[in-house]
C-alpha cells in the first residue's frame, strides 16, 4: 500500500529531473497563478522522497505557477520511495 503525506516543501528542494521535456502551456500556468494567489494550491504536487531529496514528475504548470509567483514553498504529497522506484520515473 502506498502511503503519502501532504507537506509544505521548499520550492528549491524539489529537484525537477525530467526538467522540460516539453513547454508549459504559459495560458495554463497564468490561469494558476491567478487561482493561487486568491484560494491558494487546491491540488498538491505529487513528490518522491529518496534519501532524504525530493523529486517531482507532476504537477508542472503548478510548479511554474509557484515559480513565478515567487513562492518559497508549495504544497506536496510526499511519498518515500527507493532509488530502484525512481530510476523507473525517470525512463
Amino acid at each position: 500500500r502506498r502511503r503519502s503525506k501532504v507537506m509544505e516543501l521548499p520550492v528549491a528542494a524539489i529537484a525537477r529531473p525530467l526538467g522540460r521535456t516539453r513547454e508549459n502551456d504559459q495560458a495554463k500556468v497564468a490561469a494558476l497563478m491567478q487561482s493561487i494567489s486568491e484560494i491558494g494550491l487546491q491540488e498538491p504536487i505529487d513528490v518522491l522522497e529518496v534519501e532524504g531529496r525530493y523529486y517531482g514528475f507532476s504537477g508542472c504548470h503548478r510548479y511554474e505557477a509557484h515559480v513565478k509567483l515567487g513562492c518559497e514553498t508549495i504544497k506536496c504529497c510526499v511519498r518515500k520511495a527507493t532509488p530502484t522506484v525512481l530510476k523507473m520515473h525517470m525512463m
